[in-house]
């Protein structure tokens, strides 16, 4: 592990003593018996806190960490940079020692495995119960499955990868919001994508981020402003995860947000911390199957309660239009919906102003920004009628909520944009052939993922699914 310090405690007679010393940082702590044999790993988010726990409210405790607790003589600790780093180095250090405790926790149910098949040229990422001896790449075992999904979750946004051998024929959706990579997709661009995953599954994030700002810098410097654009988000996902709780459902809760609702209540010119924030994203192609989305984050946090999308009226590729539509649509016609304390508009100045002129119209006066994509720069406009541009920086704890929040508004978007396509490509593509009916179209998007899979699948498949109506499928949509 990168940047880690290992503390070294005494014995019995120090214990209580050290755990005044635990740091309120990330990391895996180590209780050992008597005789300084390892008896139990685990990981924290706040080490302080969580092995502060097991010496509090003892009563609480159910039967096996009571008797843990009667046996800790000592402990050692480790911070780490961030939760993910803790996650993966608890599974090392399990594996290593074998601790008597934990292999009493462990459950078959839910112990798992990362499986990553290394060997194929688009290797694919899963989980197993148990590893096989097939040359693909183990990781684990993970004691409690939940925690390293929830971690796989977030990386599959910085590190879009296959779950599916089916890949390219599925869903488009899933490399649309981001989390499988394109058909398109370089096999070398791809296998480097995925060793820079196992370089964050083998304890290496830090170096690993070192690298892409190294590489970012670079590409500025050289004038590949594509390429510069791609690596900092990947950077600031990287950097980002340093603040996700991922240890379970009552630590949820982002260590930077109260920080920055201050502080954009403070850029902003608010009364008090934005406590209700909606955001608003346009997704359409070429004009065709427009679609707007309102999402809504409380106190920081995504609140899908309360999302919204509309399906345009406006025609054509007018994004400034749509924007203005859907502010009237949503100002104008629902008065019991909630008013925000703050709204987001993806976008600069156009964009943006086009929101403002909508709301004008309507009478409502309620702090707008936008948020321009280039440099993630926020942009208002003052009592003058003059737009203010402020560049706060890529490492702004504002920024990256602000951009958490346009991410997850494009997101909601683009999937009710693909589904809306997705209904009319099955409708025109399957509805016209001979002999299938709603039956069996279902069988065929529910198997195949999309009428591109049912296009790609052989002969043999489709008789598995459909039976004798394979051959009429094959040659209608040949």
């Amino acid at each position: 592990m990168d940047n880690i310090t290992l503390y070294n405690v005494g014995m019995n007679t120090a214990l209580k003593h050290k755990l005044t010393q635990l740091p309120q940082s990330p990391g895996v702590y180590f209780y050992k018996d008597d005789k300084g044999k390892i008896i139990y790993v685990g990981k924290a988010s706040i080490l302080k806190r969580r092995v502060s726990s097991y010496f509090q409210n003892t009563k609480r405790h159910d039967r096996k960490t009571s008797v843990l607790v009667t046996k800790i003589h000592a402990l050692d600790w480790i911070e780490t940079a961030s939760e993910l780093d803790a996650l993966f180095l608890e599974s090392e250090m399990i594996k290593r020692y074998k601790p008597a405790f934990n292999v009493l926790e462990k459950d078959d149910k839910n112990n798992i495995y990362i499986k990553i098949t290394v060997h194929d040229d688009y290797p694919v990422v899963s989980y197993v119960r148990r590893p096989s001896d097939d040359r693909a790449r183990y990781f684990g075992p993970f004691l409690h499955s939940w925690n390293v999904k929830s971690a796989m979750k977030y990386l599959r946004k910085i590190f879009p990868y296959i779950t599916d051998r089916r890949w390219p024929n599925v869903s488009p959706l899933q490399y649309q919001i981001g989390v499988m990579p394109h058909p398109d997709t370089p096999k070398e661009d791809y296998r480097a994508q995925i060793f820079q995953l196992i370089m964050v599954l083998e304890g290496r994030s830090q170096k690993l981020v070192r690298e892409i700002e190294r590489a970012m810098k670079r590409a500025a410097r050289e004038k590949r402003f594509e390429e510069a654009a791609q690596l900092r988000n990947q950077y600031l996902a990287l950097r980002s995860l340093e603040q996700k709780m991922i240890f379970g459902k009552e630590e949820s809760h982002d260590l930077t947000l109260d920080q920055a609702l201050s502080g954009l209540s403070e850029v902003l010119g608010l009364k008090g911390e934005p406590r209700r924030i909606e955001a608003y994203d346009i997704s359409n192609f070429a004009g065709g199957d427009a679609v707007s989305s309102m999402i809504v984050f409380t106190d920081g946090l995504p609140n899908q309660a309360e999302y919204r999308k509309f399906k345009m009226r406006t025609k054509g590729p007018n994004d400034f239009a749509m924007m203005r539509e859907t502010l009237m649509r949503r100002f104008s016609g629902r008065n019991d919906w909630p008013r925000p304390d703050v709204i987001l508009i993806d976008g600069g100045k156009g964009q943006l102003s086009a929101a403002l002129e909508a709301m004008t119209e309507l009478g409502i006066a309620i702090p707008m920004f936008g948020l321009a994509k280039r440099l993630e720069e926020i942009v208002t406009r003052d009592e003058s009628g003059e737009f203010v541009v402020r560049e706060l920086g890529l490492d702004s704890q504002i920024v990256q909520l602000l951009q958490r929040v346009r991410d997850e508004a494009h997101r909601f978007a683009v999937s009710y944009h693909t589904t809306l396509r997705d209904k009319r490509t099955k409708a025109s593509a399957l509805d016209t052939i001979p002999g299938v009916g709603p039956v069996t179209r279902r069988k065929l998007i529910r198997s195949f993922g999309s009428v591109a899979g049912v296009r790609a699948a052989t002969a043999s498949e489709l008789r598995k699914v459909v039976g004798v109506k394979a051959r009429v499928i094959k040659e209608h949509l040949r």
